[in-house]
């Protein structure tokens, strides 16, 4: 049963492309599922979180952070009552648009295409949405609810301002309403996707050696955690007490939402998705006493893995895959694969060629760009 703050399926505001509705499925489900069978949700496993693919089996990629986003996510939504379907679509859908080389890429493909309206990974999942994914019949994209591709948009918040093109499309065709906040289902996926990352990457860097289990241990909430487990289980062996520890820092990140959630959706009283996104903040928050500590945490792992030398290493070796792969396809379009012709041909100007070299770019996993990046260097084709 859905809070009367929750996103109702039948009161949806439909699909930019008329369909008939499923028997069996709710239109959030149908989403859901058409971000599964997406090609560039299946490109997410070989697409880096902070290490680049190839360095360990065990670290995240981002398909297995955004199955843990969407876990956290239906946790927290059928906690508060949410629409369970809509929080795990948004879960799934937050981080198509990454390049390969998680913000390094980014980084390196928004600075090649300032001249051409700059590069943005949450518009470039708009995009991918609602264009690129090109399986069916009788429409780009994947034909997603308002709701869902409002969530996308909008988790993070309100869009005010100049508008990063590939939204400010999206948007033309379909009003997303970018100046207030998102239904509470694409907040609890926002909050879901900093749990997750918040917990993996202590993980990561501890399997990474940038720092040991003592290091984190003076943290707010992890020395609290150590502690318990020590307590409960003395003389564990060191990575089933490293588990133990930050499975309960989880549990404190999720606990916290929850009720934070709780706390705000009963004082504001509200009583519809609509008094959400026009309430003018976000009901679906860390208490500021828990934001602190995270803060701090989000420090040490800055210092510590973030901007740690090794890391920051392969960080610029990645930038220079493609800063030269992107002049390259710029320079020679026609040696993208054959699916790409018709719409190079068709391109009015210099504008829209880079947009498109951009979307082939970001589409690329780890591996993929980084075999092409060898391939056309050991040919002399790199400048």
């Amino acid at each position: 049963m859905h809070a009367a703050y929750a996103t109702k399926p039948d009161q949806s505001r439909g699909r930019l492309i008329p369909e008939e509705e499923s028997s069996f499925r709710s239109p959030y489900q149908r989403d859901r599922d058409r971000i599964i069978h997406a090609s560039a949700f299946r490109r997410l496993k070989h697409k880096t979180q902070v290490f680049v693919e190839h360095e360990g089996d065990n670290f995240r990629t981002r398909l297995t952070h955004s199955i843990e986003v969407g876990q956290v996510g239906r946790t927290i939504a059928a906690a508060l009552g949410l629409n369970q379907e809509l929080t795990e679509a948004v879960a799934l859908a937050h981080d198509l648009g990454h390049t390969p080389f998680g913000h390094t890429g980014e980084d390196a493909l928004h600075a090649l295409m300032a001249p051409y309206g700059g590069f943005d990974h949450n518009a470039q999942a708009i995009r991918i949405v609602t264009s690129l994914e090109r399986h069916y019949a009788e429409f780009d994209g994947l034909n997603l609810t308002w709701e869902t591709l409002e969530a996308i948009a909008k988790h993070n918040g309100p869009v005010r301002g100049g508008l990063p093109w590939a939204l400010a499309e999206c948007n033309a065709a379909m009003d997303l309403e970018l100046d207030t906040h998102a239904s509470a289902e694409a907040q609890v996926a926002a909050l879901s996707d900093d749990i997750a990352y918040n917990n993996h990457d202590l993980h990561d860097g501890l399997r990474a050696g940038l720092f040991v289990d003592d290091e984190i241990t003076h943290l707010p909430i992890i020395g609290a955690a150590y502690a318990e487990v020590d307590q409960k289980y003395p003389d564990l062996d060191p990575l089933r007490r490293r588990h133990e520890a930050l499975r309960r820092v989880f549990g404190v990140m999720v606990s916290d939402v929850i009720d934070t959630a709780r706390a705000n959706l009963s004082a504001t009283g509200v009583q519809s998705v609509e008094e959400v996104r026009n309430l003018g903040r976000p009901v679906v928050a860390f208490s500021p006493e828990l934001w602190r500590d995270l803060k701090e945490i989000r420090a040490f792992l800055f210092r510590r893995m973030y901007r740690a030398p090794s890391v920051m290493e392969v960080r610029l070796r990645m930038a220079k895959v493609v800063e030269a792969l992107f002049p390259y396809f710029l320079n020679a379009p026609l040696q993208m694969p054959e699916r790409w012709h018709e719409e190079i041909k068709a391109a009015p100007d210099e504008v829209a060629l880079a947009r498109i070299v951009a979307d082939y770019i970001a589409g690329m996993t780890d591996r993929f760009a980084l075999q092409l990046y060898e391939q056309l260097g050991e040919a002399g084709q790199l400048a």
